[in-house]
């Protein structure tokens, strides 16, 4: 039967060596041969005693009076998954919160809820300086006043208006020190680290004069990379929760809102 073994051989008819082939793999992988594979331990996500203790008070409500081991890791799996299918879910939600399109070409500014924050607040305090100058007016005429008889009110608005002149000259005076001091204290300078150009990257001191100093133009300070944080809020997880059928009408989401 050698012919129809020609036929049937497969490797043959397409010009590949079985013996080559097992050589240059055992040449390729001579590092694994020998080796011996074994699986991990299984580790438990939850303490194992507390969990099945709260397993066993569950099921005896329901008549169960014996819960293997195996029951107690397949739920410690099992929160271990959900945990992290829930951290994964909230974490795309606060990236995708926290996502600027400004500068996206695609996307154009519709509102700007700040600056309309700012305009409210110019107005509000337009609106209180205007209260204040009339307020000033009213009492700037009342000190000014020489009636012979006066009211308690018109005794009132008098020293109200002195009490609003003293303050406003103890401003003045608040002021005038300040420019003062800032005056005979010049401008800032700057320190002979901070000028730019003064180190160099690797190399020696550029501004620094004698050879003493000019080691400190080598110590450049290592930069290292600062690890990205998601910082989660409880509005991302409200909004993981609305989204999720299980916990749209859960008592956990009402709690959350009362927050």
């Amino acid at each position: 039967y050698r012919d129809d073994d020609d036929i049937n051989d497969v490797a043959s008819m397409a010009g590949v060596n079985l013996n080559e082939e097992s050589a240059r793999i055992m040449a390729t992988n001579s590092d694994l041969v020998g080796t011996q594979i074994q699986s991990c331990k299984d580790e438990p996500f939850l303490a194992a005693l507390p969990l099945h203790k709260r397993i066993l008070e569950t099921a005896k409500k329901l008549g169960i009076t014996d819960v293997p081991a195996e029951v107690v890791t397949f739920i410690s799996h099992a929160t271990q998954s959900r945990l992290r299918a829930v951290i994964e879910k909230v974490t795309v939600i606060t990236q995708h919160r926290m996502e600027s399109y400004k500068d996206d070409e695609w996307y154009e500014q519709a509102t700007d809820v700040r600056s309309q924050l700012k305009f409210f607040e110019q107005l509000e305090r337009l609106e209180k300086q205007r209260k204040d100058e009339q307020e000033r007016e009213i009492l700037l005429k009342a000190a000014k006043s020489r009636s012979r008889q006066e009211d308690p009110e018109q005794a009132r608005l008098k020293q109200k208006a002195k009490e609003m002149q003293q303050q406003e000259l103890a401003q003045m005076r608040q002021r005038d020190a300040n420019l003062t001091a800032l005056a005979a204290i010049g401008p800032r300078k700057k320190r002979k680290l901070d000028a730019p150009g003064l180190l160099s990257i690797g190399g020696e001191g550029a501004g620094l004069c004698g050879g003493s100093q000019a080691g400190l133009g080598t110590a450049s300070p290592r930069q290292y990379p600062r690890q990205k944080i998601t910082r989660v809020n409880l509005r991302d997880f409200i909004f993981y929760m609305e989204q999720e059928r299980e916990m749209s009408r859960s008592l956990l989401l009402y709690r959350a809102l009362l927050k």
